[in-house]
């Protein structure tokens, strides 16, 4: 299947956002370590995986890119579509989480993506973004969601409230009833404009997703924490690896067609936990910050 001349257009998009948004995190970590790693993809293309760790700031991340083809359109690829005869697919997108190593700056993750598949009229964006507190500041989450909407407003003003329900919706661990953040914007099968459309807005929310982020970065990183506090974010940081296992269309389509294990599950936290041996503070932080996301 060959690439469009749209497709090679938005992946070049794409290679170039990953570039910025890597660079802008060295920048703001300088401590940091990066590793990037080039790989194949057996059946074409290919991508670049860039892991952060050990920084000041930063403690595991990664700002990974993919431009993949393949003969067998994955099931969870398909979710909400109803032509299941699709076969040949080309598939590209960015994909960013963050793990801070200060507790009080939230974790963030970033994934947009575009398809096109054997059928001319059959290709789509998806992606979104999404924050993940610890302990919850009202006014970064007001920064959040006010420049998530003055972003979203500028290609159509129901885009926001839309696409803010549908992350509520998304990234909703079903077995602890509860949401995974405070949200941001969740959305899939875009295709009712021209590629271009969607090509412009799949850069603006890559570019929200960053301005805001280290904002509240440079606002929080250097606050100092105990280790009863370091405790709760490695609590926390297990709801992020039961939804990511258990419900992430992302990572259940990366391990579905076969890609590369590593660069997939390189978005889980550098250090988790289930149990504690402070309950009562666990409960006391639990309590405040379920309130917040209830």
């Amino acid at each position: 299947m060959k690439k469009s001349k749209e497709f090679l257009l938005i992946e070049n998009v794409f290679k170039k956002l990953q570039n910025n948004i890597l660079n802008s995190f060295l920048n703001i970590d300088n401590q940091a370590k990066s590793d990037n790693t080039r790989w194949r993809y057996k059946h074409g293309g290919g991508g670049l995986s860039c892991e952060v760790f050990n920084g000041k700031v930063i403690e595991k991340g990664m700002v990974n890119f993919s431009s993949i083809r393949g003969d067998v359109l994955p099931n969870s690829a398909l979710s909400k579509k109803s032509n299941s005869s699709i076969k040949k697919f080309l598939a590209t997108g960015i994909s960013v989480v963050i793990h801070p190593l200060n507790p009080f700056v939230p974790c963030s993750h970033l994934n947009v993506r575009y398809f096109e598949t054997d059928k001319k009229d059959q290709w789509w964006f998806g992606g979104g973004y999404d924050l993940t507190p610890y302990f919850v500041y009202k006014d970064d989450v007001k920064l959040w969601h006010n420049n998530t909407k003055k972003m979203c407003d500028k290609y159509n003003t129901h885009y926001y409230t839309k696409f803010s329900k549908q992350c509520d919706e998304y990234f909703y661990l079903k077995h602890r009833k509860e949401k995974r953040g405070v949200g941001g914007i969740f959305y899939d099968n875009l295709r009712n404009k021209d590629k271009y459309f969607y090509k412009d807005f799949s850069q603006d929310v890559c570019l929200t997703y960053l301005k805001s982020y280290l904002e509240i970065i440079r606002k929080r990183h250097t606050k100092k924490y105990t280790n009863t506090h370091k405790d709760f974010q490695r609590l926390r940081r297990g709801r992020y690896v039961e939804f990511n296992l258990l419900y992430d269309r992302g990572t259940i389509f990366g391990l579905q067609s076969d890609g590369r294990a590593d660069s997939i599950l390189m978005s889980m936290p550098p250090s988790v936990s289930w149990k504690t041996s402070n309950k009562i503070k666990m409960k006391e932080y639990e309590r405040k910050l379920k309130k917040f996301l209830s």
